[in-house]
């Protein structure tokens, strides 16, 4: 499948026209594409599709509980395997509780292609059953979307799709497909090239700039690498290695680039932004010349923005012009792919030769190392509490760091990107810009199916994991042995934290009763329950967990209910006031 560095121009896969029906299509393209698996929910607006894919085996369909969870484990599958995700589901509510999926991955650059029915072409605005505006409604959430109401466009647009969703900024499309044109029928025809006049994505960087760029990043007494989850997008990583290593500067990553830079290498000096290391957050507010590689400078990043990178000239590359300058005005802007990018300056780099002053580097790492003597992840064990930090590190320890790690949204996410040191790309898969609570089980299966022989572990908590609880059925339909943390603490955990920093202890409904026994839950699944109410039990349940190979594992995990995430940066504060305890 396309990924997002391909060109405008690939070779066509159907050498000589036949007759299909819209549905034949539909399939028949997912196949051109080199679509493997869709992840979706029947209904009556796309019987026609569901009729023809049953009628093969080429695409393979993994039936979801519900429609979010589809999109939801599309986009995982997506991030792990650098493919573009694909999901189909009816029209009306299926597609409305695909929104949320849509918009994660709209917030994260997943490149997705959702498939939904509508009614016939005919009915559309009369509010007819299982009507909804589908385009209307995901227009501010998806990279573009379409309404096929003629056959004759149905291959074609799907083409542009795939070709969208991948290229320049990744994203997801949506193509909305009445059931009348599924039924009819018309010759099949698949592009062997994409022409879209007002979309021509950006891949070199200018060179001028690189140069420019390079020059400057020399100069620097106090340089400081930031990268975003666009480097993963790109597959980029070793490029950015390389250069890294080359300079000999710190590094740091956003929640969603963790993994671009190995976490175990010296340079690196952890997370920034609210939830980011001591010395990550004051080397951004401390550095000379800071180099944005595929981030967007998203506000949890940033804090206050007036405070943000005081002393710095910026680099900013990014293959999306619109994020650049967008939130903070940078010196030296590169519009292209960051593989290309990278490649070049790598290429330049090797010929001048042009490196940092090796003397003011000793001094910034001398004082980088000052900052991590802080220690600012450190926490206190208890004989008799589970702390969510160390099961985090046993998790990391017992995996030998080689998971996919998937996560929910709340402390247990923070706790994960900290603690579970990733040095590779595509491990780490979350909602980083949406948020989204019921991410991590539906996320973990479509990393499961695009990495079959991959540990992966679905960090969670006792509330995000009941949001889509259900596909605890899809992963027994399947027999995904996706191993479940549950760091169970009886509290909306980040809810509770601010409302301890910031509301004068008014815990408002954030504190979880009527809990169900999740270990019994899990086995009613047909699944393995385990539990860990003491530290000592930690290790052998997940020793236990990683055991069974074959099996879904609930781990519950039984924590300290007052344990917070440090540091921590209040809102609309500077990274450099840091609540360290």
């Amino acid at each position: 499948m396309a990924a997002p560095h391909e060109t405008l121009d690939r070779p066509g896969p159907q050498p000589h026209p036949e007759e299909m029906t819209g549905a034949e299509i539909v399939v028949r393209a997912l196949r051109d594409e080199g679509v493997e698996l869709v992840f979706g929910y029947p209904g009556g607006a796309v019987l026609y599709i569901y009729d023809e894919l049953d009628k093969q085996e080429a695409v393979r369909h993994i039936l979801v509980r519900h429609e979010q969870a589809a999109v939801h484990a599309a986009d995982a599958y997506a991030r792990a395997s650098g493919r573009v995700g694909v999901a189909l589901v009816t029209s009306g509510p299926g597609a409305t509780n695909a929104v949320t999926g849509i918009a994660t991955a709209y917030m994260d650059s997943i490149p997705l292609v959702i498939i939904t029915g509508q009614v016939p072409v005919a009915l559309i605005g009369n509010d007819a059953f299982q009507e909804v505006d589908t385009v209307g409604i995901t227009r501010p959430c998806t990279k573009h979307n379409f309404l096929v109401r003629d056959i004759r466009d149905l291959a074609s647009t799907i083409r542009k799709a795939f070709f969208i969703a991948a290229s320049g900024r990744p994203g997801p499309v949506l193509v909305d497909i009445p059931k009348d044109v599924t039924a009819k029928r018309c010759t099949y025809q698949y592009s062997e090239k994409v022409h879209l006049r007002s979309y021509r994505p950006t891949v070199r960087g200018h060179s001028g700039q690189v140069r420019k760029a390079l020059q400057l990043i020399a100069s620097a007494e106090r340089p400081l690498f930031y990268t975003g989850g666009g480097i993963v997008l790109a597959n980029a990583s070793e490029d950015l290695v390389r250069m890294v290593r080359h300079f000999g500067a710190p590094v740091t990553n956003t929640l969603m680039g963790l993994g671009a830079y190995p976490a175990s290498d010296r340079q690196f000096v952890g997370m920034l932004g609210m939830h980011g290391t001591y010395e990550a957050n004051m080397a951004v507010q401390h550095c000379d010349v800071l180099v944005a590689l595929g981030a967007r400078f998203d506000d949890r990043v940033t804090g206050n923005l007036s405070h943000f990178a005081p002393h710095a000239r910026i680099v900013h590359v990014d293959v999306d012009p619109s994020s650049i300058s967008k939130n903070v005005k940078v010196d030296i802007p590169i519009v292209g792919d960051l593989r290309s990018v990278l490649a070049e300056m790598n290429e330049v780099v090797l010929e001048s030769g042009m490196r940092c002053d090796p003397a003011a580097l000793e001094r910034w790492w001398a004082q980088i190392g000052e900052w991590r003597a802080r220690h600012c992840l450190h926490y206190e064990m208890d004989e008799n509490v589970i702390k969510p930090q160390f099961v985090v590190q046993k998790l990391h320890e017992l995996t030998g760091g080689g998971a996919i790690v998937t996560s929910d949204v709340g402390q247990h996410q923070m706790w994960a990107a900290q603690f579970y040191g990733f040095d590779r790309p595509r491990r780490w898969i979350n909602s980083g810009g949406l948020g989204t609570m019921g991410f991590g089980l539906p996320a973990a299966m479509g990393a499961q199916m695009a990495e079959p022989d991959s540990t992966v572990v679905c960090i969670t908590g006792e509330g995000s994991i009941q949001m889509n609880i259900q596909e605890l059925s899809t992963c027994a339909q399947y027999r995904l042995p996706v191993k479940i943390a549950c760091l169970n603490n009886h509290y909306l955990g980040m809810v509770r934290q601010w409302q301890e920093f910031f509301y004068e202890n008014r815990y408002a409904m954030s504190y979880v009763d009527a809990l169900p026994d999740f270990v019994r839950l899990a086995e009613a699944y047909g699944h393995v329950g385990l539990r860990a109410e003491r530290p000592s039990e930690v290790e052998p349940v997940i020793r236990e967990a990683l055991r069974l190979k074959d099996r879904t594992v609930f781990m519950d995990f039984h924590v300290d209910r007052t344990e917070n995430v440090y540091p921590m940066v209040p809102a609309g504060a500077a990274l450099s006031d840091m609540i360290l305890v």
